[in-house]
């Protein structure tokens, strides 16, 4: 393995689109999802593990993740993990991560990666990864992975690309934000739109320069510790001015900003997993269009369901299309899969109500 390349996967999200399953205390990357035997932030790791070692990669986390981390990646220890005092979004904790990496290897090359998006065919994602690092080991260049669009998605940020460029990475022109459906239809159609997926590559010289030029502050905040990163002060001194940082998003703060943007487009199958919906469409389906996890089905009449339980569980159903049905220790939900979008709200409800014993 390449000595030089590096990951950082990002844990930290609370998905709370996944409730019951997914709660603050227990997020969906901690969670078999798929019912595949692995949660989803193990299958991240063992994908990105084939192409980079074991110590070179980096888990961004919140601190009250910590156990669970270590719990279900023997292969890291304590010290491949960036735990975010405060949620201050994905710049402050990209940007430490870069300066905890380009001081142990100045000609780091890095790769950026949810912890909950689902890829079957690794190898296509490895190749496509691979392409992106050269890229980045010759050029001063940020880049993305844009994900072709097979429908007008309103729940993506788009990429749009130089139309007229037929190389395989291209310029980006713009980040697009989630558009309606009209717009999203536009995009499918221009033809060279695709999802913003997250999934970013850098050298760390080059990202650090991005910050220092387009984020000052944030990166003179930071880089006044760089003596205590990596060492057993890093810890007391993240704690101390963490909070400090602008709480932003590397996609406002950088991407969209930065001049040396590039795009190459995915050759892999993704999905992202952000709603039951999404899971719905990635699991294998009954004749009647139900997607089952872990429950034992006797289910008569009923179409299109996604059904969820902890445990192997008979579930008995008749009469009843396309619901969102999940079984969690002390809560049950039955809820029309149309209104998926409405379960954040719906948590929040909750937890007004009942308090964080249900959340």
């Amino acid at each position: 393995m390449n000595e030089n390349l590096y990951a950082v996967i990002m844990a930290g999200g609370i998905g709370s689109r996944f409730w019951p399953v997914s709660t603050s205390d227990h997020p969906k990357q901690f969670h078999d999802m798929l019912g595949t035997g692995d949660t989803l932030i193990q299958k991240t790791f063992s994908r990105l593990n084939k192409l980079i070692p074991s110590k070179n990669l980096l888990i961004l986390t919140n601190e009250r993740y910590q156990d669970i981390c270590l719990e279900q990646l023997p292969e890291i220890d304590a010290s491949q993990l960036v735990l975010e005092p405060a949620m201050r979004n994905t710049a402050p904790c990209l940007l430490l991560s870069a300066l905890k990496i380009y001081k142990e290897n100045p000609e780091a090359l890095i790769l950026v990666a949810p912890s909950d998006h689902w890829i079957e065919d690794e190898d296509a994602f490895r190749t496509d990864v691979k392409i992106c690092f050269e890229a980045c080991r010759k050029d001063d260049v940020i880049l993305t992975l844009g994900i072709e669009p097979t429908f007008p998605n309103t729940g993506y940020g788009y990429i749009e690309n130089n139309k007229g460029d037929d190389s395989e990475i291209k310029k980006v022109v713009q980040f697009r934000e989630k558009p309606d459906y009209e717009t999203a239809k536009e995009f499918l159609a221009a033809g060279n739109y695709s999802w913003n997926a997250g999934i970013f590559i850098w050298s760390a010289k080059s990202i650090l320069q991005a910050f220092e030029t387009l984020m000052p502050d944030m990166h003179a905040l930071f880089t006044q510790g760089i003596d205590l990163l990596n060492t057993s002060e890093e810890k007391s001194f993240i704690e101390k001015e963490y909070e400090k940082a602008e709480n932003i998003s590397i996609d406002y703060g950088i991407l969209e900003k930065a001049s040396n943007v590039f795009v190459k487009a995915a050759t892999f199958d993704w999905n992202d997993l952000g709603t039951w919906g999404a899971l719905h469409e990635k699991l294998e389906k009954d004749n009647a269009n139900n997607a089952i996890v872990r429950a034992i089905p006797y289910i008569k009449k009923s179409n299109g369901n996604m059904v969820f339980t902890e445990k192997e569980k008979l579930v008995v159903m008749e009469g009843l299309d396309d619901y969102i049905v999940v079984d969690k220790e002390n809560v049950l939900l039955i809820f029309p899969k149309e209104k998926e979008q409405d379960i954040k709200k719906l948590l929040s409800q909750v937890s007004q109500k009942f308090g964080k014993k249900y959340s």
